[in-house]
């Protein structure tokens, strides 16, 4: 475990860039989705809010949540997106798109956010702390580390094919790299059952007091 560790702090020290730039890239998405909704006209912003008042009057007239459903659905979803990212990793010239579904994921997280509060002031930074935020204290960590590493490997294999020096360094690094997205798909799940057996609940129970008649 120990040794682990070690190895651990050395590698983030080794490339302390790239995880650095990879944060700055999902944060300057957040920062554009945030803007995206500052820079939006007043009925853009009333035709979308209608959609999401529609949305929340649906939410609470169900009187169950299929949380196997949402379960299902949301880690296919990262399983997806993971995958995505991993070959794009293999593929040598993938890595811009890596970089472009980092700068996206961090975009969707900022608008979504950002509309809430926008709309719904205090209410909507609440909906947003129950419905976006628990699950993504997990997933948000899983796409910047997955990213990061397919962007080290991809670098890696660059260097290594323009250095002729293929055949066995590749595999042991190939093999940690399928074994750290094989944990990050366990934490995914973990981050897929969190949205499905909390932030839904918690979503629909704050919904439903503020779509009550005394509210």
């Amino acid at each position: 475990m120990y040794e682990q560790k070690t190895i651990a702090i050395a590698h983030i020290k080794e490339h302390a860039t790239t995880y650095v730039f990879m944060i700055i890239l999902f944060l300057t998405g957040i920062t554009f989705g945030a803007f995206i909704v500052n820079s939006m006209h007043f009925v853009q912003k009333q035709d979308l809010f209608f959609y999401l008042e529609r949305f929340f009057g649906e939410f609470v007239t169900e009187n169950s949540i299929n949380r196997l459903e949402i379960l299902k659905g949301s880690f296919l979803y990262h399983v997806k997106y993971l995958l995505l990212i991993f070959i794009l990793g293999l593929s040598v010239i993938g890595l811009p798109i890596v970089w472009i579904l980092l700068f996206l994921k961090g975009l969707v997280v900022g608008f979504t956010v950002g509309f809430l509060v926008n709309q719904l002031g205090i209410k909507g930074f609440l909906i947003a702390s129950l419905s976006i935020a628990p699950q993504n204290l997990f997933i948000i960590p899983v796409y910047l580390i997955a990213g990061s590493l397919s962007m080290i490997f991809s670098i890696s294999l660059i260097n290594k094919l323009f250095s002729r020096k293929i055949s066995q360094q590749v595999f042991r690094p190939f093999g940690q790299y399928m074994v750290i997205f094989g944990i990050l798909l366990i934490i995914s799940f973990f981050a897929a059952s969190v949205e499905a057996f909390v932030s839904n609940g918690a979503m629909q129970s704050f919904i439903k007091a503020y779509y009550s008649p005394s509210k």
